[in-house]
């Protein structure tokens, strides 16, 4: 299958054409990208082609699938665009800037019968993959409560791109980018929101937050918290979940207790296995018929949440998540 890379504005863009490149049924034949002078020398590293004008690289025929990298603010017409193309579309996360956006989307997609993921890493985790099977077991009795927290010191230790500082590129800051993560772990495990309430501040004083909670209410009753920062050290991601008759941590490691324990925490040693990468799963739904298990409903939902986040601390009022 031969895939273009469309931006390297992400800073995940590169991981993602060294997976490719590991995978002997995928070619990186050419990129496109906004900004000329990076894409030239993307493609020199790629040894492929520089295609300056994206719709001359939608044109043409051989290209099977696009990845995209580019700013939020961009994916809309990128991925529409690509989807009129017949080609099957990966994008990092979010998917677009509004629910609006996200639907028209869908629309395209499903027009053209593409095949289209996002990148939800933590759902293909062992770690992750095992809360969700606890929780779903019963073994935690009713899920009250649960955190994750994800977090890097990128704004205090200036490692991340200035770019991602942008807020009419990037629709805001630590939340939209990073804080993904937790909001779309909460949804998978707790089911549909019913509201959110948020707290965003600016520890470096730049143009979005880089620091940030959103609490969010489920419809079964379950409260999730939503934690991410820029400016945060030595936290390895956390999820927290609290039940009925159990609890869970996941830090460096799973942990539990339930009544099958005795109340005891005990350290969970046999893990599932983890799913491939999003993007492998997605190259292999394509060329191997294989479940996607990362789609565009998925991704929609992450949108409608975060649209209420950023709701919420514009407004100072909780905020009713509509379907």
């Amino acid at each position: 299958m031969k895939i273009a890379m469309i931006s390297s504005w992400h800073v995940h863009a590169k991981d993602y054409a060294k997976q490719i490149m590991q995978l002997p049924q995928c070619e990186i034949v050419a990129v496109w990208d906004e900004n000329k002078e990076a894409g030239i020398k993307w493609s020199k590293e790629l040894n492929c082609k520089f295609i300056d004008d994206y719709e001359t690289l939608l044109k043409d025929d051989s290209i099977e699938a696009v990845v995209i990298n580019s700013p939020t603010v961009m994916h809309t017409d990128l991925i529409i665009k690509a989807a009129y193309a017949k080609k099957h579309i990966f994008t990092e996360k979010v998917l677009a800037l509004t629910v609006d956006d996200c639907i028209k989307i869908k629309d395209a997609i499903r027009r053209n019968n593409v095949k289209f993921s996002i990148s939800f890493v933590y759902r293909c985790s062992a770690e992750m993959i095992f809360a969700k099977q606890l929780v779903d077991s019963g073994a935690l009795g009713d899920i009250t409560y649960a955190r994750v927290r994800d977090v890097h010191n990128g704004s205090i230790a200036n490692w991340l791109p200035e770019s991602f500082y942008n807020k009419e590129n990037c629709g805001g800051g630590a939340m939209i980018d990073l804080g993904a993560h937790p909001v779309y772990l909460l949804e998978w495990i707790l089911g549909k929101a019913k509201n959110v309430v948020a707290t965003l501040t600016k520890v470096t004083k730049r143009e979005v937050e880089d620091n940030a909670v959103a609490v969010i209410e489920f419809q079964n009753g379950a409260i999730g918290v939503a934690e991410t920062s820029f400016v945060s050290v030595y936290t390895p991601i956390t999820l927290e979940i609290s039940g009925t008759t159990g609890s869970l941590i996941v830090k460096d490691g799973v942990s539990y207790a339930n009544g099958d324990t005795d109340g005891k925490w005990v350290v969970q040693e046999k893990l599932p296995l983890p799913l491939p990468s999003p993007i492998v799963q997605w190259i292999e739904g394509i060329t191997e018929n294989k479940k996607i298990d990362l789609g565009i409903d998925e991704a929609i939902s992450l949108t409608r949440l975060l649209r209420g986040v950023y709701e919420s601390q514009e407004t100072g009022q909780k905020v009713i998540i509509k379907y």
